[in-house]
């Protein structure tokens, strides 16, 4: 089984008329602003799941600014999850600076068969993932509903792109110490969080933490596969697209070309979602 854990998909109307919305939101407008961005429905998202052999996709929007601009997108996301099930999985998106209307927003995609929360975006939404006071009310209902976090995670140094935010490893500790219950889904490889895993420390604090693959192909040489599974182990490390930035069979190829044997390419491509999802 192939499961691909960090995929977006937008309304036919917000990608028909991406300029509109990149005026009422900024983030957006910096990853979007350009028609060579690839936005995708749900319906593309299936077609290339099916072009590339993906069994199953965790999906969700974006962080938008807006909170009625979050609701719509995520009833989109649960429409997405009715219209095909066991091959979409949806997270919810939420503005935490929302106050009470995102608790009752997280509750009622929880409720609703939504598997975790994220992306969260602290970057692009003006608050901070060590911010614990304001998360903590929202990480109470994602314990109860026994849901899964995922966050953006930022890279210290190296080449700016769009998107690539401030959430450091700084952020990432101190959210996983408050937390340290709730799995934890880094994504983009934990803005290099795995190095830092070799100090014992912060080995026992990451005990509960995955790191997605997304957008590897743009940030790190292949070496990243073998590198991290050395450091973190290739039980902790999810196949993760980005679609529509990245195609998925472009995606999976990389995995199979990393020098990583076959078990570990396996475990990586599905095992291990299916692990931390309880399929």
């Amino acid at each position: 089984m192939l499961i691909d854990f960090h995929t977006h998909i937008f309304p036919p109307h917000i990608c028909a008329e991406r300029s509109r919305y990149c005026e009422r939101d900024p983030w957006f407008n910096e990853l979007y602003a350009n028609p060579k961005a690839r936005m995708a429905t749900a319906e593309d998202l299936i077609a290339e799941m099916d072009a590339s052999g993906v069994d199953v996709s965790v999906t969700f929007s974006f962080g938008w600014t807006d909170p009625g601009l979050i609701e719509e997108c995520n009833s989109y996301v649960l429409d997405a999850m009715r219209r095909y099930p066991g091959r979409l999985l949806g997270m919810a998106v939420l503005q935490p600076t929302a106050g009470a209307r995102a608790l009752r927003e997280l509750e009622r995609c929880a409720q609703a068969g939504m598997i975790g929360l994220g992306e969260l975006m602290p970057h692009g939404q003006g608050y901070r993932l060590s911010d614990i006071a304001l998360l903590t009310p929202l990480m109470d209902i994602v314990r109860h509903f026994q849901m899964i976090v995922l966050s953006h995670c930022s890279e210290p140094v190296g080449h700016l792109y769009p998107g690539k935010g401030n959430v450091s490893v700084e952020d990432i500790i101190t959210f996983i110490t408050a937390f340290p219950d709730i799995p934890f889904v880094a994504a983009h490889w934990g803005g290099g969080l795995p190095f830092y895993t070799l100090m014992p420390e912060i080995q026992r604090v990451a005990a509960n933490v995955w790191y997605d693959t997304a957008a590897t192909i743009y940030l790190y040489r292949s070496d990243i596969f073998p590198a991290a599974v050395h450091m973190v182990g290739a039980d902790r490390i999810l196949f993760a697209s980005d679609y529509g930035l990245l195609r998925q069979k472009r995606v999976i190829k990389h995995i199979a070309q990393s020098g990583l044997d076959e078990d570990d390419i396996a475990a990586i491509l599905g095992g291990n979602a299916r692990t931390l999802l309880r399929l």
